[in-house]
């Protein structure tokens, strides 16, 4: 069995706040968390503020290269004054976005610790195809990645995995969407370029500092909102396979400052709880199911009821199957 990590190879994670919150930790990257939106709506993104970027995925729909893209506009200049990557490799695009997002906002005082400062100067300057090639061969950022993945007994070889095929129906994307010099861009390393979503429109004339810095994160959430229902629009109504996450501020950090120990209190939890489900994420649990399914038909065996047990088993199956359940499937809430 190849190791993934040693083989160079980027397993998928989960568009998952805790996954992206901690993995951006262990990076070395101080006092930034990522929190999931439940409504795509900008009061619920500018409450979160200072927001730094969103993280959108969706299911990925193969385009044809093309001049323009289908919103925004295309602006070659801004790469040379921004950090876009290619992406160059399959699984990768999680992480590719969260960095599209940390690495344009050092200057905004995001601390990136010395794995992704390092990372970022030695880029610094080169095409965009260039970066997502150091991207992709990057072991501490790829070891990060992988540390993450669901755990799992079977591994492909990299060489033998098949390309990605465009219109593969599980075949999801991540892309990026931040303010920066005042304008909304769309970072997506599937693209040729950083895409332009036009200026934030500029607050009142003699605003003080802080006034400013609110009014432009208010006009960021709602261009934001705009921007991906138009996107989501491009869908049938009958898809609903999106996730957003914002890319903000610590929110114990605010808690603390504020005195606001409820909030302090759940974002606590909330963390011992990200900890628990990420700790469950790293281990293989196939073992621990065989061992006990030995032990379970040992038992019967020795009791004399597995025949009844096993027909009971059937008859349950088969009752599921004529319900229209398959017995290997489990209900989804809408």
């Amino acid at each position: 069995m190849a190791n993934m990590t040693e083989e160079g190879g980027w397993n998928t994670i989960e568009s998952d706040a805790g996954v992206f919150t901690y993995l951006i930790e262990e990076l070395g990257v101080k006092d930034v968390q990522f929190e999931e939106l439940l409504s795509l709506d900008a009061e619920s993104i500018h409450e979160l503020s200072p927001v730094y970027g969103v993280i959108f995925l969706f299911k990925y729909v193969g385009e044809k290269p093309s001049a323009t893209p289908r919103d925004g506009s295309f602006d070659a200049a801004a790469s040379e004054n921004m950090f876009f990557a290619a992406q160059t490799i399959q699984n990768a695009c999680g992480t590719q976005a969260l960095l599209s997002v940390l690495l344009n906002k050092d200057h905004e005082g995001v601390e990136l610790g010395q794995t992704l400062t390092d990372f970022k100067d030695f880029t610094q300057g080169i095409p965009s195809d260039l970066r997502g090639e150091a991207l992709s061969n990057s072991p501490p950022i790829r070891e990060t990645h992988n540390s993450f993945a669901r755990a799992s007994p079977f591994t492909l070889d990299p060489s033998l995995r098949p390309p990605a095929d465009p219109h593969d129906s599980d075949l999801y994307h991540f892309i990026a969407y931040l303010p920066l010099h005042n304008t909304l861009y769309e970072l997506d390393g599937l693209q040729p370029h950083p895409i332009s979503h036009g200026p934030l429109s500029p607050p009142p004339a003699a605003s003080d500092p802080s006034s400013t810095r609110d009014w432009y994160s208010r006009q960021f959430a709602e261009q934001v909102v705009e921007v991906i229902r138009r996107r989501i629009g491009r869908y049938g109504e009958s898809e609903i396979r999106f996730n957003l996450l914002a890319c903000c501020r610590d929110l114990r950090l605010r808690a603390q400052e504020t005195g606001d120990v409820a909030l302090l209190d759940r974002e606590r939890a909330k963390r011992r709880n990200w900890a628990w489900e990420n700790a469950l994420r790293r281990h293989n649990f196939v073992g621990l199911i065989g061992e006990v399914a030995k032990g379970v038909a040992t038992e019967k065996v020795k009791d004399g009821s597995w025949k009844e047990w096993v027909r009971g088993a059937q008859t349950r199956a088969e009752d599921r199957r004529k319900k229209g359940r398959g017995g290997d499937e489990m209900d989804v809430g809408e």
